[in-house]
């Protein structure tokens, strides 16, 4: 994990802190930390599934474009 993907999640985190500042000017602590912990999480499985989607779309053939048929009989 590098400093990007750190960075990442914490912007994350701080995105969802705003958020729910946002909602309920009266937030707890309590509710704070349960939206950065989940803001953090969030971010860093999005990049992790992003990555994944990006190394199965390297790893995929190239489509062959010449079939202009819409599959229909």
């Amino acid at each position: 994990m590098g400093l990007l993907d750190t960075l990442g999640e914490v912007a994350g985190a701080i995105a969802a802190v705003e958020a729910t500042e946002k909602v309920d000017p009266d937030a707890g602590l309590l509710t704070k930390g349960i939206a950065a912990v989940a803001g953090f999480k969030g971010a860093g499985a999005l990049e992790g599934m992003l990555e994944k989607k990006d190394e199965t779309a390297s790893d995929a053939p190239a489509s062959d474009s010449t079939d202009t048929s819409d599959g229909q009989a």
